[in-house]
């Protein structure tokens, strides 16, 4: 056998297992039979005063209401387990991960994304991969005038999330919104807005079943904006305001994690 077939085959191997582990890592964390573990990991993200300072003041219970929106939302689909998510602070990180590509190349996106999970995995300092922990990167900003935040994301596959969020304490509920968003996107979860960030009718509204252009008191998570009784499409104040809709709970499993869990013997 040549070297050359030699290094494909192993090359194969490691795409195999790649792809192996990453189906166990799925099966795991959308079977609903415990509760998610997720860690939230500091980034300085601007590299401000302000930015250090919330870092240094954060406290696990900052993102307690995470918890307790999945608790809520999990439990309407038949899925009742509490805690829902054990969500660990971790030390803060002094390097930022990977910018992803500014354009919409596909070959970028893929080379960005594998460039990711490296990254991640050389930060956790762990031989082996953590399989079923959701890592989210959450880079803080100081907050500047007419200046919006970068685009957060989340990513199924390594289950990461990068999150870009506000230096400041009176920002911290809806912080938790963008942060309870990206995390069900590492489960499956897709966005439920369009181009202009506008909620798509029915799938992105909160009491689908009403006109879309009513006044809602709550948005779906997944879409992040509901119309409000000025007929303005604003920002919910907390997740408390937020809901996982049918086909959100759909595509993170709650369906079927409901089914396998009381299913007769």
């Amino acid at each position: 056998m040549t070297f050359r077939r030699i290094r494909i085959l192993i090359l194969l191997g490691i795409l195999a297992a790649a792809v192996g582990l990453t189906w166990l890592e799925q099966t795991r964390v959308r079977a609903w039979g415990g509760p998610l573990d997720v860690a939230v990991i500091p980034i300085n993200g601007d590299g401000s005063a302000q930015a250090e300072g919330m870092i240094r003041a954060l406290k696990a219970s900052d993102f307690d209401d995470i918890g307790t929106f999945l608790e809520r939302e999990t439990a309407r689909y038949g899925v009742k387990q509490s805690p829902a998510v054990q969500i660990s602070l971790l030390p803060e990180l002094h390097e930022q991960p990977p910018a992803p590509p500014h354009d919409h190349n596909a070959l970028k996106t893929v080379w960005w994304s594998l460039k990711l999970r490296w990254w991640v995995y050389r930060q956790s300092g762990e031989w082996l991969p953590q399989l079923g922990r959701i890592k989210l990167f959450v880079l803080y900003h100081a907050p500047q005038d007419g200046v919006a935040l970068a685009h957060s994301l989340g990513l199924q596959k390594g289950l990461i999330g990068v999150v870009h969020a506000f230096a400041d304490p009176r920002q911290t509920q809806q912080n938790n919104i963008v942060i309870a968003h990206e995390l069900l996107h590492t489960l499956g979860a897709t966005d439920k807005y369009d181009a202009e960030g506008r909620p798509i009718y029915p799938q992105g509204y909160a009491e689908p079943e009403r006109p879309p252009r009513m006044p809602r008191h709550e948005a779906e998570i997944m879409a992040g904006r509901l119309m409000d009784a000025a007929g303005r499409l604003v920002m919910p104040p907390s997740l408390g305001q937020c809901v996982i809709g049918a086909m959100t709970a759909h595509e993170i499993n709650l369906d079927e994690g409901f089914k396998r869990r009381f299913a007769s013997p």
